[in-house]
């Protein structure tokens, strides 16, 4: 009989991306957005929300967020990142619109134009 599994054994593994751990992962997404009842907007803008308020990397955005097709605009996502500014602090929105970016869902120029001194 094989040992089970240590929860640091588990956690190398998922660090690792082992297909086993990315699978049960999966799996929980199974079905998530119908037991919602919410329409896919909704449904994609709480995720989004989630994420940012859990200050995710940019492979979660794109594990949790990307699909077949464009399912949020870029004005609900600004929207969206409005709507809970107040609630997750300018930090973390901060870096919500960077890890966006990097998870390729906005494009941005990473140099902000700034006024000319003088």
């Amino acid at each position: 009989m094989r040992p089970r599994p240590t929860a640091e054994d588990r956690l190398r593994a998922l660090a690792s991306g082992q297909v086993p751990v990315l699978e049960t992962l999966a799996q929980m997404q199974v079905d998530n957005f119908e037991r919602s009842r919410l329409d896919e907007e909704t449904y994609m803008l709480v995720r989004l929300s989630a994420l940012v308020a859990s200050d995710a990397d940019p492979m979660s955005y794109l594990a949790h967020l990307r699909t077949d097709k464009p399912a949020i605009s870029n004005e609900l996502i600004l929207g969206t990142l409005v709507a809970i500014a107040p609630l997750v602090g300018s930090a973390r929105l901060l870096s919500a619109a960077a890890r966006l970016v990097s998870a390729g869902f906005i494009t941005a120029d990473v140099s902000p134009s700034l006024p000319e001194p003088g």
